[in-house]
């Protein structure tokens, strides 16, 4: 059965599927490459209520966006609903997003201590309140991403999906994981048919994707609306582009290797320049841009090339590189071995 697209306000999200917020993993980047593999629909990284409030320089260049990454939804944390709604307007008067997305799941501690992310879910009548009132304060829609509790004895992901609704959100993204598993063990899709045959707003499952098999699995397993893709489409932005094939019934093929290597220099070098307007806000002693852009460009190198011939090798000197010259030495060569092998 082909999934059927969902709406979020007056976005039609076709194909249903999404790329999940991860903190240093979803920047501009990254989400506007997997936009080129027809990924529908992105989202920021987890954006501090408080400092957009404040108008903190680091805190708004997690709110840049590149032309032609909309639609996009910007990615928010906080408690305070009265805080989380005044930030709403702010990132509304950017024109630059399309929905307001409240984190109630992030199990980061930093973030749990301050009553914020998946601490939220112990009191799903402050989560009602608080959809409510960043509704009430803009115009663009609001969604909210949660778990399914805390722990295996704190599960209320039932009583978390009502006050979402009652408080008007558009749509519910669930990490089909308690808080305490982290990104660990076996998703619970059973819980996500369940919410999803309670609820009348679009519910969007997540977690537990490996491959676009499991997406349209998760389809058939759970009638969810749509699905929200995080850790399978880090080092594998075609992922988005297999999906878009099977579901208008087009031809799809593996990438070449040129194709990969070039998908890898683009990430870097587009990451570099993203590090130079980032240090416009950074202290003087800071480490030089292409050192700062190859620390944080190793997760995602170690998915790009992850499974390929001579990878425990790079992988040993991974630490090692920290230069682009280092980074473009170590794809080239493992590139070129595949190719003899082939």
């Amino acid at each position: 059965m082909k999934p059927q697209p969902f709406i979020i306000g007056k976005l039609i999200i076709d194909p249903p599927v999404m790329l999940a917020p991860m903190a240093g993993y979803t920047d501009s980047v990254f989400r506007s490459i997997c936009k080129k593999y027809h990924c529908p629909v992105t989202l920021t990284e987890v954006v501090n209520a408080e400092g957009t409030i404040r108008g903190g320089h680091q805190t708004l260049h997690l709110l840049e966006t590149n032309p032609g990454e909309r639609p996009i939804g910007a990615h928010i944390y906080g408690a305070d609903p009265d805080r989380l709604a005044a930030a709403a307007i702010i990132i509304e008067k950017t024109d630059r997003f399309d929905f307001i997305d409240i984190n109630c799941g992030c199990p980061v501690p930093k973030i749990v201590r301050k009553g914020a992310g998946v601490a939220l879910m112990r009191t799903p009548e402050k989560i009602e309140r608080i959809v409510y009132t960043v509704k009430s304060a803009v115009s663009l829609p609001v969604t909210v991403k949660t778990r399914i509790g805390l722990s295996p004895d704190k599960m209320n992901i039932h009583e978390v999906s009502q006050a979402v609704e009652a408080g008007g959100a558009s749509a519910i993204f669930i990490h089909a994981r308690f808080a305490s598993q982290r990104h660990s063990g076996e998703a619970n899709w059973e819980i996500l048919a369940r919410i999803k045959s309670e609820m009348s707003i679009p519910v969007i499952g997540n977690g537990g994707i490996s491959c676009v098999d499991d997406v349209f699995r998760m389809f058939s397993q759970t009638r969810v609306d749509g699905v929200m893709i995080g850790r399978a489409a880090v080092g594998n932005p075609w992922f988005f582009d297999e999906i878009y094939c099977r579901v208008n019934n087009l031809p799809w093929s593996p990438h070449s290797l040129e194709e990969h290597r070039a998908i890898i220099m683009e990430h870097l070098e587009n990451l570099v320049l993203l590090k130079q307007k980032e240090y416009r806000y950074k202290k003087k002693n800071s480490i030089p841009v292409d050192q700062a852009a190859s620390l944080h460009f190793r997760a995602h190198l170690h998915q790009y090339l992850r499974g390929f011939h001579g990878w425990p090798q790079i992988r040993r000197n991974l630490n090692t590189m920290h230069r682009i010259e280092n980074i473009r030495e170590a794809v080239d060569w493992i590139i070129a071995k595949q190719k003899s092998l082939s």
